[in-house]
């Protein structure tokens, strides 16, 4: 390798290492409102620290950080303005980002600064940080889990069409969105399926709020929403069971429990349909596996989940009496495990 090579590998680990600004960027942006700010146009950094009560110098040299990353432009007169990307900060455009960046740049911080911990001990770095685990956190604390749950909207939102189109509902007549959280996904198939009737199953932390978003979903004629533990029980009677995101939480033992019981409701023709990432035999650099791989090490660093192989989603489901009838591509982020309960 010569010189120049040499340097532009260098320069190429130092982009890596050093990325963590940016996140922290639009985390700080995202939590000053500074893109709402900015929804009726251009502000300069004077007026945005008196709306925030930033520290006047200090945000003008984070403003000029923002449009280095594409999520604002400085225009001549020294104001600034959102550029279409840092638009998806605000809270009120349909396509925002803004919770998932309060959740990966706040809560999801911290933990993530103890990956070490997790990589030599196999043991989640949430429990350590916090001393609780994460989903009984959501229980205790009603603001943390109102932005993990908005936050699994706005990546929910990104597929959910896409998912929707990618099975043949249809002819099913009442679907459980098992762990749903808001419903996002639900709300998208029974926008897709008019004859379908819902039912979003949830703690109740989730479904409180579930009640709102559907009915901004105008679907609420057609779902029921039922509190409960897919660790204790899951609802019965359904021509489909939806898991989307749910087993990747977990690790194998509590991921069979859910799926025994996922077993334990479905009648003899149901469908399981498990929404998940599939990691591929080979892993490669491209950004499609780097979204895989954050995705498992988020898992084990955060909830001692992981995502898997296809062979290891199927002999997860055989273990607990189901049989995996077909993997449907569902977008490019995606695939829909098709289960069956086994004869």
């Amino acid at each position: 390798m010569d010189t120049g090579d040499s340097s532009a590998t260098a320069r190429q680990l130092l982009d890596i290492v050093n990325g963590s600004w940016m996140s922290q960027a639009a985390y700080v942006a995202a939590h000053l409102a500074i893109p709402d700010q900015l929804g009726d146009g251009a502000k300069s950094s004077e007026e945005l620290a008196r709306a925030t009560g930033a520290h006047p110098p200090s945000l003008r040299r984070l403003m000029r950080a923002l449009v280095t990353i594409g999520l604002c432009r400085e225009q001549r007169d020294g104001s600034y303005e959102l550029t279409p990307m840092g638009s998806l900060l605000r809270a009120d455009v349909v396509d925002s980002l803004r919770s998932w960046t309060l959740y990966w740049g706040g809560p999801q911080w911290s933990i993530w600064g103890n990956l070490l911990h997790s990589v030599m001990t196999g043991e989640n770095a949430t429990k350590l940080i916090t001393g609780i685990e994460a989903f009984d956190r959501l229980e205790a604390d009603p603001e943390a889990a109102a932005v993990f749950n908005r936050a699994m909207v706005e990546l929910t939102r990104l597929d959910s069409a896409t998912v929707a189109r990618a099975y043949d509902f249809s002819a099913m007549k009442r679907i459980v969105d098992v762990g749903g959280g808001y419903g996002e996904l639900l709300a998208a198939i029974l926008r897709a399926n008019p004859a379908t009737r819902g039912v979003l199953f949830d703690r109740p932390h989730a479904i409180e709020n579930g009640r709102r978003h559907l009915a901004t979903a105008e679907v609420t004629d057609r779902c029921e929403f039922v509190e409960g533990d897919f660790f204790d029980s899951i609802p019965g009677g359904a021509d489909a069971y939806v898991l989307k995101s749910v087993i990747h939480d977990w690790n194998d033992e509590r991921s069979k429990l859910i799926l025994q019981n996922c077993g334990r409701a479905m009648h003899e023709h149901a469908r399981l349909l498990l929404v998940e990432r599939i990691v591929p035999l080979q892993l490669a650099a491209s950004a499609a596996h780097r979204a895989i791989a954050r995705g498992d090490l988020n898992m084990l660093v955060g909830l001692g989940g992981q995502e898997r192989r296809e062979d290891e989603y199927r002999a997860l489901l055989s273990a607990t009496g189901l049989q995996v009838k077909a993997v449907l591509p569902a977008g490019p982020t995606f695939s829909i495990i098709e289960a069956i309960r086994s004869r």
